[in-house]
């Protein structure tokens, strides 16, 4: 993608701003258009899709950086629980020091 191109602000369609500013100008104009942001959802696949939550699913369908068609598919999706961690200590304790000041090791 070309930094100097121009891309069109989904909130609010006369701004055009340059494509490597535009992650920038998406949060900053979102945070101005709080009406409109509301109206609008972010792709999964492609966080600069902003797209009408009415027209999300087709976009989810057609968008060029979709690399799982199968997770909108309709089926539930599971997730399996993260290993349990190890219990850790309740007190850290630092090792025993290996020099001895008090007999002038030091030097």
């Amino acid at each position: 993608m070309d930094p100097e191109r121009l891309i069109p602000c989904p909130y609010d369609k006369n701004h055009q701003i340059r494509a490597s500013r535009f992650p920038y100008h998406l949060v900053k104009c979102g945070e101005n258009n709080k009406k409109r942001a509301k109206e609008l959802a972010t792709c999964p696949y492609n966080a600069r899709h902003r797209v009408p939550k009415r027209e999300l699913q087709l976009h989810i369908s057609a968008c060029t950086d979709n690399q799982e068609p199968e997770l909108f598919s309709g089926t539930s999706m599971t997730f399996s629980p993260k290993k349990e961690l190890k219990e850790t200590p309740r007190s850290w304790q630092c090792p025993p020091c290996q020099e001895d000041w008090e007999a002038g090791e030091w030097w």
